[in-house]
């Protein structure tokens, strides 16, 4: 069998942003094609756009469960599945590495409390010899780590926010700077970083957030409520 060939004039060139998309799709003419292939006026495959690409899994097993003729209906997640597999597991693995990250701040705060419950020493036995109870000591300090978690949380709600709406600007910027690809088209298959913002994973983010910031002050200020007045005062 010998493969057919014909000659094409390559009229302009395309960027889709998908460098293995890039490589090697062409488009010719429905016509062309058909008498390169000797299909007369038949086709082969059509391709349906659809306006929610969410929506394109569900379509796809309408469309298959509806046809009057033997053919398969495949939709993008089926035709790249190792990719949107790939896509769904980083999801998930970020989504667990973020929340590591906010639990190692959260014990940050843990031992910055714990040192400055040690530094408050002298002043809680003061409190508490004027009449301060321990639940009063102890809302002191619940207060201060929960107002320290919700002012970091809130910092890191506004540069996540405005990072993932820049980010194409940062990453050109860094680019610029320092001369070299941040994705390269070759190792990443894409040519650009992309960012879609969803409120949603942002409101969750800052519940753990400050869930966590809120356990992280219980043990230090169980312990300011726990501070003996008479062994506080002994040296002072």
């Amino acid at each position: 069998m010998q493969p057919r060939l014909r000659s094409f004039t390559v009229v302009g060139v395309f960027s889709s942003g998908h460098h293995e998309y890039d490589l090697n799709l062409a488009l010719i003419h429905l016509r062309d094609a058909q008498v390169l292939f000797r299909l007369g006026d038949n086709v082969t495959g059509l391709r349906v756009k659809v306006a929610d690409v969410n929506e394109a899994r569900s379509i796809a097993r309408r469309l298959q469960d509806n046809l009057k003729f033997d053919g398969v209906v495949q939709d993008w997640t089926v035709e790249n599945a190792t990719y949107f597999r790939a896509v769904e597991i980083e999801k998930r693995m970020m989504f667990i590495i973020l929340t590591l990250i906010i639990a190692v701040a959260a014990f940050n705060l843990v031992s910055t409390l714990v040192m400055v419950v040690r530094d408050k020493h002298p002043d809680i036995a003061i409190l508490r010899t004027l009449g301060a109870s321990p639940g009063i000591i102890m809302q002191v300090f619940l207060v201060q780590g929960a107002l320290v978690g919700a002012i970091g949380t809130v910092l890191g709600v506004v540069g996540g926010v405005l990072l993932a709406l820049n980010v194409g600007a940062v990453v050109s910027a860094v680019e610029s700077a320092f001369g070299f690809r941040v994705l390269s088209p070759e190792i990443y298959f894409l040519s650009s970083l992309p960012s879609d913002l969803r409120w949603a994973d942002v409101w969750v983010t800052a519940v753990i957030a400050l869930a966590l910031a809120l356990v992280a002050t219980l043990y230090p200020s169980w312990s300011a409520s726990k501070v003996n007045p008479v062994d506080a005062l002994r040296y002072d």
